[in-house]
């Protein structure tokens, strides 16, 4: 098999799974909290609002993006790649993986919660390596798909790098209630991050169970909107946006 296909098909592979396997660095993550210098890791209100902040700076770019998008698109994709139609107006006029940059900084967030350089630098090494197959899959795809179009538009916007020279308003409104039915676990799911190592960093060192205030506000709130949401997508058409 050449290289080329070795590449695409291993992206494709981890494409798959992108929606859990990444979670996996939360084991080493936890393990780490254990034998990390306990006067590294004691509670800091201002460093870990500001590991949170960041983390929710992803998930604000994740929703731009996925509040603009249509229906069966090229950021739409779910198991396999699939794309009626290529995106190249709004955020994908700036940067063409928008939702993997998202991805970055919301795992940044608990990364800097460990306060350790090396583990940053470890995460965005392991970080490229795991995304630079993903995008090679799916860039493949894509330009098998819409060929000179793709390349006309990938020679122009960068792949994370953000440019605004040549934006380009999205074509449609933005939809908030998109937004929710399609983002809720992702959400949710980043609160409870915070609350697993909070729980683990105060375990390591007292040896008790219990969270921080700040942590269980946080996870409270999570669980109550991801019920609310949860509710109305499963038991209601509210957050239903026609050609979304």
């Amino acid at each position: 098999m050449s290289l080329v296909h070795e590449l695409e098909k291993s992206g494709n592979w981890l494409f798959r799974r992108r929606s859990w396997l990444p979670a996996t660095i939360l084991v080493p993550i936890a393990v780490y909290l254990f034998i990390a210098n306990r006067s590294v890791i004691y509670f800091n209100y201002t460093w870990e609002v500001l590991c949170i902040l960041i983390s929710v700076a992803g998930e604000l770019l994740r929703a731009y993006t996925v509040g603009y998008v249509p229906k069966n698109t090229s950021g739409r994709n779910v198991l396999d790649q699939l794309g009626d139609s290529l995106n190249t107006s709004g955020i994908y006029s700036v940067m063409r993986h928008p939702l993997y940059a998202g991805n970055f900084l919301m795992w940044l967030g608990p990364v800097l919660f460990l306060r350790s350089v090396w583990w940053v630098l470890v995460f965005i090494l392991a970080y490229w390596l795991y995304y630079e197959r993903i995008i090679f899959a799916e860039e493949q795809y894509l330009r098998r798909k819409f060929g000179e179009a793709y390349d006309t538009w990938a020679f122009r916007v960068k792949a994370v790098i953000p440019s605004f020279r040549h934006y380009k308003k999205p074509e449609l409104p933005f939809s908030l209630r998109n937004v929710l039915k399609r983002e809720y676990h992702s959400i949710t799911n980043l609160f409870l991050v915070f609350a697993f190592l909070d729980l683990c960093r105060n375990l390591a060192i007292t040896g008790r169970i219990y969270l921080e205030p700040l942590y269980i506000t946080m996870l409270i709130a999570a669980l109550i909107f991801w019920a609310i949401i949860r509710y109305l997508v499963k038991r209601t058409k509210f957050l239903y946006v026609e050609g979304r």
